[in-house]
Formats: structure tokens, C-alpha cells, sequence
């Protein structure tokens, strides 16, 4: 587990990097998946991704705005 703000954020920086490097390495169309379930097209995985970011920055922005009083306007 990292405790260190700056620790973590280098093993995000890290995942993002590699995931980027997988990314690049196929074309949009590509199909794949886990053993279990069905396979996905890495477009749809991305989209996919983007969309769970944005709902998760939404949180964070709750927080930050919970800690420092500071709103997205």
C-alpha cells in the first residue's frame, strides 16, 4: 500500500504510461479479453475507461471542494 501522495501518484504515472504502451501497440478494432466473459474491442474498452474517469473525477471534485471550499466555476 502507498502512504506517500507523491508514491502514489508515481505508480499512476507508471500504470498510465503502460497502459498507453499496450494501447499504441493495437488498433482500435483489436478484440480481446479476459479468459472469462466476452471478448471487447479496445475502442470500447477506452471509451469505457474515459467514461469511468470522468464519473470518478466528479467525485474528487466533491471532496477537494468539501476540503478547500473552491468550486469548478
Amino acid at each position: 500500500m502507498v502512504g506517500d501522495p507523491a508514491d502514489a501518484f508515481a505508480v499512476w504515472h507508471e500504470e498510465v504510461a503502460r497502459g498507453r504502451e499496450i494501447a499504441a501497440a493495437s488498433p482500435l478494432d483489436a478484440i480481446g479479453g479476459p479468459d472469462h466473459g466476452d471478448p471487447v474491442q479496445l475502442r470500447t474498452m477506452l471509451v469505457r475507461l474515459i467514461a469511468e474517469y470522468a464519473r470518478h473525477n466528479g467525485h474528487a471534485d466533491l471532496l477537494r471542494e468539501r476540503v478547500d471550499g473552491s468550486t469548478g466555476h
